[in-house]
């Protein structure tokens, strides 16, 4: 069966719902580049849900003040359930992922384990954070995207989104692409140079047009250690 299911999951391309308030926002990025090639490809489908149209009253209100007083208005669970109820009734269960600065930090190796998800479902939040019952009622995955504050969800969505979508096998074209660059190993990437040779005085390393092949390779091992010590292991 699990054989089975992997075969199944290479014809059928990754579903993936945003719930947001803003779907104009992010409709023009999702179009493009990687995420765009991975649509035409077949790859990946993708559903932007509004949680507004799923709010009872006449003002379509999905935030309130929070109980006990405080500052800034809070999302309220009644929207959100019902539009992530709804998408998994048309589509069936997801494996729902929430964008909080409560998350696991996001890393590669987490876009690698999301990459071979059948569904996703990102729920973006806005303003001073969700009602607690949002995260006790439905069984949500928690993901960082680093120790800061941004107005909400959705440029942490297209984030991990793009990570894991860029790693499923084909969409980059050369899959080689995706295992040799940042963090996908010890070391962070080495570094890269193209035409013309020479650019205002700087030179690329002649090292690159000596066609030995193993001498270049110790190289970009060595430089991409020395970047990984420089870069991070001193921060």
């Amino acid at each position: 069966m699990p054989t089975l299911r992997r075969f199944l999951r290479g014809l059928a391309p990754m579903l993936c719902a945003i719930l947001t308030l803003f779907p104009g926002a992010i409709q023009p990025y999702l179009d493009e580049s990687i995420l765009g090639i991975a649509q035409e490809q077949g790859k990946l489908q993708l559903e932007l849900v509004n949680f507004r149209d799923f709010t009872s009253d006449k003002h379509r209100k999905v935030d309130d003040r929070p109980f006990g007083g405080g500052p800034g208005m809070v999302l309220k669970p009644e929207p959100i359930f019902e539009a992530v109820e709804a998408t998994e009734r048309k589509h069936g269960p997801f494996q729902k992922i929430l964008l909080s600065p409560r998350g696991q930090r996001f890393t590669q190796k987490t876009a690698r384990r999301l990459a071979k998800s059948e569904r996703l479902l990102f729920l973006c939040g806005r303003y001073e954070g969700f009602d607690e019952r949002i995260r006790e009622g439905m069984d949500w995955e928690e993901i960082s995207i680093g120790d800061y504050i941004i107005a909400g969800g959705e440029l942490a969505a297209l984030t991990v989104l793009e990570a894991a979508v860029r790693v499923i096998p084909g969409v980059l074209g050369c899959d080689q692409s995706a295992e040799l660059e940042s963090f996908e190993g010890e070391y962070l990437d080495y570094p890269q140079y193209t035409r013309p040779r020479e650019y205002r005085g700087m030179k690329a390393p002649e090292i690159l047009f000596s066609g030995d092949h193993g001498e270049v390779e110790k190289w970009r091992h060595e430089q991409a250690r020395q970047l990984t010590e420089r870069h991070r292991n001193n921060s």
